[in-house]
C-alpha cells in the first residue's frame, strides 16, 4: 500500500449547482463552499498530508456574470483577511498563487500580510491558487527565464525541466501526487498541468459544500490502493 499523499490538489467544484439544488443564489454557494475549507485543511493535517493546494479563482472565471465575480473577489479578500487566524490557530503556512496583479490593491495587501505572517509556520501548507491559469503561469515563467538568460548571454542549452519548474509560481513547492475534483466533471480546468504530470486523479459527483472528511479520507484511501508502476512495463 502506497504511502498517504504527500501533496494533495483540489478542483472545488460544484459551489453554484450546489445552491441552485438548493433554491439559493450562486453567491451561498460560493460563501458555503469557503466555509468548508477549514475543516478539510484540519482534515488534511490530521492524515499526514504537508502540501493541499486549493483552486479558488481561474484566470477564466473573469468571464463569468459580472455580480458573481464582484461577489467571488469581496468573498475572496474577507477570506484573506479571516485566514490569518485561521493560518495561527492552525500552525499554517498559507500561499496565494496565481498572478495577482490583476486583483485590486487591497486584495493584494491583504496577500502579502497574510503570507508574511504565516511564513514561519510548520504545519500544513495551503496554496491558494487566485487568478490562476496554469497557460498563464508556464507563459509569465518562460517569459521571467528568457529575460534572465539574455542578461546573462545564455543559450537556449541552458534550458533544463528543473530550471524551467524554478520559474513556475510552484517553484518551491513538491508536484501534486493526487488531485481531487468534485461534482463530477473529470478535466484539468487548466489548473497546474505542468506539476499534474505523474499525480493520480480522482473524481467524484460531491460538490464541493458536501466534501468533507470522509470524503478525503475515501480518496486518499483510494491513492494508497492504487499500484503506481513509474517507468516500468508490465
Amino acid at each position: 500500500m502506497a504511502e498517504v499523499p504527500q501533496h494533495i490538489a483540489i478542483i472545488l467544484d460544484g459551489n453554484g449547482r450546489w445552491a441552485k439544488a438548493k433554491g439559493m443564489p450562486r453567491t451561498y454557494g460560493h460563501t458555503m463552499g469557503a466555509k468548508n475549507v477549514e475543516p478539510i485543511c484540519r482534515a488534511a493535517d490530521a492524515l499526514g498530508v504537508k502540501y493541499l493546494t486549493m483552486y479558488a479563482f481561474s484566470t477564466e472565471n473573469w468571464n463569468r456574470p459580472s455580480d458573481e465575480v464582484a461577489a467571488l473577489m469581496k468573498l475572496l479578500e474577507s477570506y484573506m483577511k479571516n485566514c490569518l487566524n485561521l493560518a495561527k490557530n492552525n500552525n499554517m503556512r498559507v500561499r496565494v498563487i496565481g498572478d495577482i496583479t490583476r486583483l485590486e490593491p487591497s486584495m493584494q495587501e491583504k496577500i502579502r500580510t497574510l503570507e508574511e505572517a504565516s511564513a514561519g509556520y510548520t504545519g500544513l501548507n495551503l496554496q491558494i491558487a487566485i487568478n490562476y491559469g496554469s497557460r498563464d503561469e508556464m507563459v509569465r515563467g518562460m517569459k521571467k527565464m528568457f529575460s534572465d538568460m539574455e542578461a546573462k548571454g545564455e543559450s537556449v542549452d541552458a534550458i533544463t525541466e528543473e530550471r524551467f519548474a524554478s520559474y513556475l509560481d510552484t517553484a518551491d513547492i513538491p508536484d501534486p501526487d493526487l488531485l481531487i475534483r468534485t461534482s463530477g466533471e473529470q478535466r484539468l480546468s487548466n489548473y497546474l498541468m505542468w506539476q499534474l504530470a505523474y499525480a493520480e486523479f480522482y473524481f467524484t459527483d460531491v460538490p464541493w459544500p458536501d466534501f468533507h472528511e470522509k470524503e478525503l479520507k475515501e480518496a486518499v484511501d483510494t491513492y494508497c490502493n492504487r499500484d503506481r508502476r513509474f517507468g516500468l512495463v508490465k
